[in-house]
């Protein structure tokens, strides 16, 4: 076996003693190392100041009384300030780079017990990143041999098992964050879960700006109100959550609604009002539409993400907010800046976190972990639960991941779609002709022109065969799927389709050539005449 070398510092509290054989009855760290029946140190260097030398020569000497074999090597250490953490990283940086390490042929722990919490900070760092080449030893009170204390001791290889658990917990934590961003919805949208992931991190690490882009009903203002939650969980914010949607701020008032007023600053100014930036002091503020903000209010915006302090109507002295700020989008800010519509300084601010959220259609593998949750917020809304059958659920995930489905409002399409269904749902059971006149509305609302008659076609086909047939095979289609719905039977269905036809056969079998052309699309009488 390589000999083992401990490095550690001489813990002035911890490691002291009267001097005398009551000493025998504390525990101390640093001797308790060495103690240890299954411990054998070659070489303990102890690190310590001048002004603890006489501690220091008194555990080396016990040291060497309980562990003959192991030879005390006193370092000097001196700090001007144990406690700032640049000065002490900076020393145990040179020690490190000067110390002559030899891995190939020593082993070596590094006690992270003793010394101020600052020392023991920086010895687990440069042990993380190799300056220190070892394994950390920790030593705890415990047990007793003869009389005398030995306490226990634990080692842990950060490139090992021990400290892979704790990058696990660490990333366990990370997946729950942003499955919290996402509401606890199982998202299958890679570039989506990305998107989260980032977003994590920077709500995590960073309280500057962040600009949530994507069209109307994307999830922005949602989104923005779980960041806060999640930073509230956190305790990085303790202030409000504050939204405010900018499309509804205009003239005079928007000043007012945002910075607040004086009273009799303009007429009807009864009383002072502290206004939406100071009402999220010391939490956040949400500026949705940002886009639609007047040019004035832009640069007090800019000035108060900037500064922190701004000026509110009639006031002659600046007020201050700590906020932080969230602001979304429909628009491109880009285009706007050149169209001279908003202030490119204040894009800039903004433009150092920008997330682009995706429409629902660009995430159909998500539209079904968020049909559920859509069932289980009408659930906690209206306090009954209603569900889908197989067939009607089937029936309308398949129309909703469909390229018919256009989903123009996004989440608040889904959301009302889902109200809808369940509403018409007494039983709480959402069967297929709720379904099918759920789609039928849908289309209706969305102007399909690509289904001449959705409630006969969607009815009867599967929608990705629908929308792969030509205009002039649906407009065909159409037509003798009425025919059939009006006719006795599929002979005088066949005598009505093809009238003209017929006329020019020698023998006609008029149910035959209407059985083989409803044959193309898998159909059947059974199933057109209902």
């Amino acid at each position: 076996m390589k000999p083992l070398v401990v490095i550690g510092f001489l813990g002035s509290t911890l490691d002291a003693a009267k001097f005398g054989p009551s000493r025998w009855n504390k525990w101390r760290p640093s001797l308790s190392i060495a103690m240890q029946e299954d411990l054998r140190i070659d070489r303990f260097v102890l690190l310590h100041g001048k002004l603890h030398s006489r501690l220091a020569d008194q555990i080396a000497e016990d040291i060497e009384s309980v562990s003959p074999e192991t030879t005390v090597d006193q370092k000097f250490l001196e700090f001007d300030d144990p406690w700032e953490f640049e000065e002490v990283y900076g020393k145990l940086l040179d020690f490190a780079r000067d110390y002559p390490f030899d891995p190939d042929k020593e082993d070596y722990l590094i006690h992270i017990t003793t010394g101020t919490h600052v020392a023991q900070i920086c010895l687990f760092l440069l042990t993380e990143a190799r300056y220190l080449p070892g394994r950390l030893l920790q030593t705890q009170p415990g047990g007793s041999v003869k009389g005398n204390v030995l306490g226990r001791v634990s080692m842990i290889d950060l490139d090992l098992s021990r400290y892979d658990s704790i990058a696990s917990r660490f990333s366990i934590q990370t997946a729950e964050d942003s499955s919290f961003l996402k509401s606890g919805i199982e998202t299958k949208n890679h570039a989506f879960n990305t998107l989260i992931d980032e977003i994590e991190q920077v709500a995590g690490r960073s309280k500057a700006p962040i600009l949530l882009t994507g069209p109307t009903g994307a999830g922005k203002s949602q989104l923005a109100r779980r960041i806060y939650e999640l930073k509230k969980l956190k305790h990085q914010v303790s202030g409000r959550f504050v939204e405010v949607n900018c499309a509804t701020l205009r003239g005079d008032s928007a000043m007012s609604a945002l910075f607040g007023h004086t009273k009799g600053a303009f007429t009807g100014a009864a009383s002072e009002r502290a206004g939406l930036l100071r009402t999220a002091d010391n939490g956040m503020l949400f500026l949705d539409e940002i886009g639609e903000l007047g040019a004035d209010e832009q640069a007090m915006i800019l000035r108060a993400i900037e500064e922190k302090r701004f000026l509110p109507v009639g006031a002659d002295s600046e007020v201050e907010s700590d906020f932080q700020l969230i602001a979304g989008t429909n628009k491109d800010l880009s285009e706007a800046v050149s169209n001279g519509l908003f202030r490119d300084d204040l894009l800039a601010r903004l433009n150092l976190w920008t997330f682009a959220l995706p429409g629902l259609a660009e995430r159909k593998e998500d539209i079904e972990p968020n049909l559920d949750y859509e069932l289980d917020r009408y659930a906690e809304r209206e306090g009954s639960r209603v569900t889908f059958n197989k067939e009607a659920r089937d029936r309308y995930l398949n129309y909703a991941t469909s390229s018919l489905a256009k989903w123009p409002g996004n989440f608040r399409d889904l959301a009302a779609s889902v109200t809808r269904m369940a509403t018409l749902s007494p039983e709480g059971r959402i069967d297929r002709s709720t379904a099918d006149m759920e789609i039928g509305k849908l289309n209706r609302l969305w102007d399909n022109g690509a289904i001449a008659d959705a409630d006969g076609l969607a009815k009867l086909l599967d929608y990705e065969t629908l929308n792969a047939l030509d205009p002039f095979d649906r407009v065909q289609l159409n037509e003798v799927i009425r025919v059939c719905g009006e006719s006795k039977n599929m002979s005088e269905a066949g005598r009505t389709l093809f009238a003209s036809s017929r006329k020019r056969r020698k023998s006609s079998n008029d149910a035959d050539r209407l059985k083989k052309y409803l044959a193309r699309f898998d159909l059947n009488w059974q199933l057109v005449s209902k």
